[in-house]
């Protein structure tokens, strides 16, 4: 069994370990089972990182107005939430903080379990970076193929859209092509300042403006 560093640790700092074959990442991934721990590995780099709350609140506002966006707009959306993907021919693998597949919700469907070798990665990552990390995820999502991620430092929220292998700031969602996406951040600050419910039902409101010119998930 993979000796884990003690838990205090991880509550405290993450933890970056060098020259760890693919065999013991899988058998961490293992040992850890449930334990709310992030791992990122990249070429025998594995770090890992205990969330902190503040973390898990910004990530869960993203989380909130987009599952209430498919149930209002009727959005055919898989939540893939926190799965570890990953791939052994790239020797890359980590933990999104929240995920979704919609253009290809219908791949994923009735499926358990994801293989990256033979399944779509998920068409969207949600990324919520206001915690130090060692090992840079937009070059593992991109080795992954995921088209797009929502990334939030704590100040700034930036689109990016896959091209040519590198993520690029975008204007627009190309997963959610009808969608404002200032004005959807807007909702997101709203959620962390006052109360939740009422904020929901504005957005949904607000959403069912946009119903007759949205085009490109159906």
């Amino acid at each position: 069994m993979t000796t884990l560093p003690a838990p205090s640790l991880l509550d405290q700092q993450h933890i970056v370990l060098d020259g760890i074959s693919w065999e013991a990442y899988e058998q961490i991934l293992a040992d850890l089972q449930d334990r709310p721990i992030r791992l990122t590995y990249d070429n025998g780099s594995l770090e890992m990182m205990a969330p902190l709350f503040e973390h898990e609140k910004w990530k869960t506002r993203y989380g909130r107005l987009i599952e209430a966006m498919s149930e209002e707009l009727d959005l055919d959306v898989e939540p893939g939430g926190s799965t570890t993907f990953r791939r052994k021919d790239l020797a890359k693998g980590l933990e999104p903080d929240e995920c979704y597949y919609v253009q290809h919700a219908h791949a994923v469907r009735d499926k358990d379990n994801i293989d990256l070798k033979i399944d779509p990665p998920p068409d969207l990552v949600v990324e919520v970076d206001i915690t130090r990390t060692s090992i840079p995820k937009q070059p593992i999502y991109a080795a992954l193929g995921v088209p797009e991620l929502w990334r939030y430092d704590g100040f700034q929220f930036t689109v990016l859209r896959l091209e040519n292998r590198k993520y690029r700031p975008a204007d627009a969602s190309g997963v959610f092509p009808f969608l404002p996406m200032q004005q959807f951040q807007q909702f997101v600050i709203r959620l962390a300042s006052e109360r939740q419910s009422p904020v929901l039902r504005e957005f949904r409101a607000w959403l069912r403006t946009l119903d007759r010119g949205r085009s490109a998930t159906e």
